[in-house]
């Protein structure tokens, strides 16, 4: 017997385990493609008071308009164990999601007993639009773990509403959950109003409970109190919500967030991706027959609790829980000035599990309109169907997210590390880096503070930035120079040093990139503003004072040096920003100097300038 209870627990393990794996690989597979090479935005300030701050500074970070040291405390965290590593983040973010979805999982299946149900639900949470922000942003750690710890209370919440026996320790739990959700986000502060509704709807007489949960809420107030000296939290710009709540508007943003849950986008197209009027027909088509299946799924279970009235009382308390728990999280999200895609992951992740418990109840309660089995069959089907007409909305939805505010900045940052630290690595540091244009608007604070993000406490030189309008602004090309230009139409920049530099100095023959000249030479140079270019020559061993350096300018003789000290400057004059051929015949060449592959002997360097 033992025996067989041991294998069971294998079988099952094997089983959790595979599901598990199979959440995680989805959850890679869904959002490949997502990346953060170089700290943007609010990223970027995060990483600049992690790098700036005293460490109890940054935890926590008292007078300021929000206090979420439990958050930071995770930040603080990643952000040390992954070091200059930037691209480390964005998987980092996707095993966090695919173990959310597994939590998304259990507790589908918790509701509605079924283990396909659940899984599905794992999937619809994964495949969601609302998630690119949470994968594509190193903030995202926060909407993730501030996500986990919601559906953690509404768990904890349900087991506490539904056991036969009073399981005051869910109760708890939820209380526990929620003192760290406050200090991740201080939106979810609202859920205090679900913990008190289920205290009442449980009728619950023990004083100690009671107590629990006032203590909790008064511990969360007093100590944002202290720390921020008030009680209302900052809205997205750090704005006090009295001062900018208006009722109409907040009932708006509701009402959008409401239609999102129903897979229909509404609002700025820069804060939902892409709007209802503009989806194609297709979509519009899958999302009503998605929403057709909802409207039979909430019939069927409003019928079959009418049926049953020896439960209908617990129904309605569980849908009650729902509700209210979707409801708290819309309207603290209704009471800004937007509604972004990120807030509502919450309230839809809830809805998808509202609808895995109805998928239960109407399998379970005795009122037979239809056998258990045959009923569970029937509500698996329509979650399933449900799938997958969501499925290919929420993958076209994920492919306007570039459409989104953050998105096409965080590209142009991506692009601006993988063509400057990703690909000259630890020598970027102590460059002269020109930007050309700069339509993209960064400024010198923060590309100073990107740059100093893959340093990570080296104390090297800092990368400087120039920005100009054009290759005129700047003469020839140094080894501790580099070019970038723009690419508007990708959002990227692209590395054109190596063509400026041809562009300004160009070599037909005989000089190389060390500024060693061969006894004989040939190149092209672009003059600057004031046409002169200027030459040194470098000799460097001891002369006979028979050394000649004759020089040609566009095929005509303008300078015959006789070389007689071991550094020579030299003045060519043309007109402004023009291009010149000059020829250079040495009869003498360095004997120390390594031979050119181009098997001509090296004669002297030479450095050549035009500002």
């Amino acid at each position: 017997m033992e025996k067989k209870d041991s294998l069971a627990k294998i079988y099952h393990w094997k089983g959790e385990a595979l599901i598990l794996g199979a959440l995680l690989a989805f959850a890679f597979f869904i959002n490949a493609g997502i990346e953060i090479r170089g700290l943007f935005m609010d990223d970027l300030e995060l990483w600049s008071s992690y790098h700036e701050l005293p460490f109890w500074n940054f935890m926590f970070p008292i007078g300021e308009s929000r206090f979420r040291f439990l958050y930071y405390i995770l930040a603080y965290i990643q952000m040390a164990l992954f070091g200059n590593h930037i691209t480390w983040f964005v998987p980092c973010n996707i095993i966090i999601n695919g173990l959310i979805a597994y939590t998304v999982f259990q507790l589908g299946r918790c509701v509605s007993k079924n283990g396909t149900i659940g899984f599905f639900c794992g999937i619809l949470y994964l495949v969601s639009r609302m998630s690119c922000y949470q994968i594509s942003q190193v903030y995202g750690l926060m909407e993730s773990i501030a996500l986990w710890m919601a559906i953690g209370i509404l768990f904890c919440l349900f087991q506490y509403l539904n056991e036969i026996k009073t399981q005051e320790h869910y109760f708890w739990f939820a209380c526990g959950l929620y003192f760290g959700i406050c200090f991740v986000h201080e939106r979810y502060m609202v859920l205090a109003a679900v913990l008190a509704a289920v205290l009442v709807m449980k009728k619950e007489k023990k004083l100690w409970d009671w107590l629990i949960f006032a203590a909790v809420f008064a511990a969360v107030q007093l100590i944002r109190f202290l720390a921020t000296g008030t009680l209302i939290p900052a809205g997205p710009d750090g704005n006090v919500i009295t001062r900018t709540l208006n009722l109409g508007n907040a009932a708006g943003f509701g009402l959008q967030q409401f239609l999102y849950l129903l897979g229909i986008n509404t609002g700025d197209q820069s804060l939902c991706g892409l709007n209802w009027q503009d989806t194609p027909r297709w979509v519009r088509v899958f999302v009503i027959l998605a929403d057709v299946w909802v409207l039979a799924l909430v019939i069927t279970f409003f019928v079959k609790a009418i049926c049953d009235r020896t439960h209908w009382k617990n129904m309605l308390c569980n849908l009650l829980l729902f509700l209210l728990f979707i409801v708290s999280c819309i309207l603290c999200s209704s009471v800004t000035g937007q509604v972004q895609l990120r807030w509502v992951y919450v309230s839809m992740t809830v809805f998808w599990i509202m609808l895995a418990y109805m998928c239960g109840v109407i399998a379970r309660t005795r009122a037979k309109i239809l056998p258990n089995y045959h009923a569970m069959l029937a509500c698996t089907a329509i979650i399933a169907l449900y799938t997958m007409l969501m499925y290919p909305v929420e993958r076209f939805y994920r492919g306007t997210c570039t459409n989104l505010y953050f998105w096409n900045g965080q590209q142009q940052y991506n692009s601006l590390a993988e063509q400057t630290y990703e690909k000259y690595g630890d020598s970027l540091f102590g460059k002269k880096l020109y930007i050309l244009k700069n339509s993209y608007g960064l400024g010198e604070e923060e590309t100073e503070t990107f740059f100093k993000t893959f340093d990570r406490g080296q104390k090297r030189e800092e990368v400087q930035v120039i920005f100009v309008d054009s290759i005129r602004d700047f003469g020839q090309i140094r080894n501790n120079m580099l070019v970038l230009r723009e690419e508007p139409k990708f959002h990227a920049y692209q590395d054109i040093t190596s063509f400026v530099k041809n562009l300004k100095c160009e070599t037909v023959y005989g000089y190389y990139p060390d500024e060693w000249m061969g006894e004989k030479a040939k190149l092209r140079v672009m003059a600057g503003e004031s046409g002169v270019i200027q030459l040194q020559l470098m000799y460097p061993g001891a002369m006979t004072g028979e050394e000649i350096c004759t020089i040609y300018q566009d095929g005509v003789l303008v300078q015959k040096i006789n070389i007689i000290e071991n550094i020579t400057y030299v003045d060519l004059q043309t007109e402004p920003y023009n291009t010149v051929e000059l020829d250079f015949e040495n009869n003498f060449y360095s004997k120390n100097a390594y031979e050119s592959s181009e098997g001509t002997r090296l004669a002297m360097m030479v450095r050549i300038t035009a500002d």
